[in-house]
């Protein structure tokens, strides 16, 4: 039985590499500056089993249960044989005893409950959904800590069993690994960037007028021991919390990176700006199952929200080897996704897909790629077919 990827940024330097840990799904992108064409070989799409970390316990690199952490791994081929693409699952956080607790009896806290996985989308080793890294060694790294692959601290469980949470030490314990099946081998001139994907998450009031993102944060910063992983300019001046937001976090990245982000984005919406329990009865219940739904009313406070993500993302939109592609759909995370990602009905910026917009931005085809999006309900490649969460 496959295993759907799940749709949470912490800088991390490590051996040349550079990441984003993100609560959505984050790829770092490394290939060599020349990138040959090469003749397109056509290959068939099938699960790609799950590897066991070796010697996790050891070396302290656990998942919340203890159990040891995975990745699955694709090999390359062809021209793409010593690019690689290494994809951070996501799945949100755990930022209490009990929210951990729950959590490790499930895929987002135990290996024991992973399964393989289909790799579609930007994973696909496919050309025609693909086309700029199909071919390249891809690792899908399994989410199982539940602060962002950022944390090191251990804590008791409810039922008096020890919560382990290493993520950050998942992190480098996996890499080291990988370099012993290839990614050391890479070659020594490589353009090492960065895609977040439905990762820029903002400090907003929900309809309550409470800051309910900001308290999650700030339980997963404090129990999981974040701050360790925060950046030292941010943390001289600011608040922890605040340095756990994409808009501090942005600041103190140096690595090109390509922010994907939906400006209607349904988890923000469904989860931030209008949980459970901040609106009276069922008034929002329609609205933010599906953004059709709403009232002219309710749209002016999503445009809001719209407003404030807009203005954060500015600090991206100010740094030249950055790219931006902020659609007005209401979706989620959309690289994993071929719907999505790259066909006949993904959303479309300037008349370009994901796809072709991250390939544009990552291989140099065009000077700059940042485009941010009208209003919705404007674009009219914003099919209701899109996933959400």
């Amino acid at each position: 039985m496959a295993t759907e990827l799940l749709p949470p940024l912490v800088l991390r330097h490590r051996r040349g590499l550079a990441v984003i840990a993100a609560a959505a799904p984050l790829l770092v992108l490394l290939a060599a500056v020349a990138f040959p064409c090469s003749p397109v070989a056509v290959r068939s799409t099938e699960l790609v089993e799950l590897t066991l970390l070796a010697g996790a316990r050891e070396k302290d690199a656990v998942c919340l249960d203890g159990s040891p952490p995975g990745y699955h791994l694709q090999r390359g081929f062809g021209s793409g044989a010593h690019n690689w693409l290494v994809y951070l699952q996501g799945g949100g956080w755990c930022n209490t005893t009990e929210s951990c607790s729950k959590r490790k009896m499930t895929e987002l806290g135990s290996s024991k409950y992973m399964e393989a996985v289909n790799f579609t989308g930007i994973l696909s080793n496919r050309h025609h959904e693909n086309p700029d890294f199909y071919d390249w060694n891809i690792v899908v790294m399994r989410y199982c800590d539940g602060a962002s692959f950022a944390g090191d601290a251990e804590g008791q469980d409810m039922d008096g069993t020890k919560l382990f949470f290493r993520g950050l030490r998942i992190w480098e314990a996996v890499i080291d690994e990988l370099m012993g099946k290839g990614l050391a081998t890479a070659k020594k001139e490589v353009s090492v960037k960065c895609l977040s994907d439905a990762g820029f998450f903002i400090d907003v009031k929900n309809l309550s007028g409470e800051r309910s993102m900001r308290s999650l944060c700030s339980g997963v910063v404090h129990l999981q021991n974040v701050k360790e992983a925060l950046p030292k300019n941010c943390l001289a001046e600011k608040d922890p919390t605040d340095c756990f937001f994409a808009v501090e976090l942005t600041k103190s990245i140096s690595t090109p990176t390509f922010i994907l982000n939906p400006d209607y984005d349904s988890w923000q919406i469904r989860n931030v700006l209008a949980p459970d329990g901040s609106y009276p009865g069922e008034s929002w219940s329609s609205c933010k199952a599906d953004i059709q739904n709403c009232s002219s009313n309710q749209i002016e406070v999503l445009h809001g929200f719209r407003k404030k993500l807009i203005s954060e993302l500015k600090v991206a939109e100010e740094k030249n080897d950055w790219g931006l592609f902020i659609d007005s759909c209401f979706t989620h995370c959309q690289t994993p996704f071929t719907i999505s990602w790259n066909s006949r009905i993904s959303p479309r910026l300037g008349n370009k897909t994901i796809a072709e917009a991250v390939g544009d931005w990552y291989f140099g085809r065009k000077e700059e790629v940042k485009r941010i999006d009208c209003e919705y309900p404007c674009n009219p490649t914003c099919s209701s077919s899109l996933p959400t969460a």
